[in-house]
């Protein structure tokens, strides 16, 4: 799917009032965060959507940049930072075109980025490897196979889930500090609402 084709599937499906992933963080990002990151620190989002995981960060102190193929759920993220009184810096692009630079956050964030297949996926992880400073932590959170199952969220083509194996592969380069598969009622929005199948990734260069 080219850029934008991507916009117009995302404006589609972010074009309404409410929130579709709700307004609070994710569940496993907060729960990596606390052990690990700090007001002050740098951090890059990507694929933030209308921001509540940017925003989050943000409101804990942290230096948040972010982007996002949709116009639409960018601006909701932006008037979402301005109720909340922070500051996020965005650009709409996608992983591809977004600008990375080495060595730059101190951590990066990517929760349910499964828009992304098996070559855009690889790319992404040696782009977070390189633009993570030494020490940074990158924290990921995706849907396992067996979400086929739930349908409570996530894409339905299998080479976009996530097992333990590849996510090892993937990250070989990191060290990883916490990798686990679960399930999980989840409630974020409409989009994420129900018993999950859910991996989670916490890792550090």
């Amino acid at each position: 799917m080219g850029f934008s084709d991507a916009t117009q599937f995302w404006n589609e499906r972010f074009n309404k009032e409410e929130f579709i992933f709700g307004k609070d963080p994710n569940e496993y990002l907060v729960s990596q965060s606390n052990p690990h990151l700090k007001a002050g620190d740098s951090v890059l989002c990507i694929a933030d959507g209308e921001g509540r995981n940017g925003v989050w960060l943000a409101k804990q102190g942290m230096h948040v940049s972010g982007f996002d193929v949709s116009d639409i759920a960018l601006n909701k993220a932006k008037q979402w930072a301005i109720d909340n009184q922070v500051s996020i810096d965005y650009s709409l692009c996608d992983s591809d075109g977004y600008h990375w630079q080495i060595n730059a956050y101190d951590a990066i964030v990517a929760i349910f980025i499964q828009f992304a297949d098996p070559a855009m996926r690889a790319r992404i992880f040696k782009q977070v490897y390189l633009s993570l400073k030494p020490g940074g932590i990158f924290i990921l959170q995706g849907y396992t196979p067996k979400q086929l199952q739930y349908k409570t969220g996530g894409p339905s083509l299998i080479e976009h889930l996530y097992t333990e194996e590849m996510i090892r592969e993937l990250a070989q380069e990191f060290k990883i500090l916490d990798l686990r598969c679960y399930e999980k009622e989840l409630s974020e929005g409409a989009r994420h609402a129900g018993m999950s199948a859910l991996l989670g990734l916490t890792a550090q260069k």
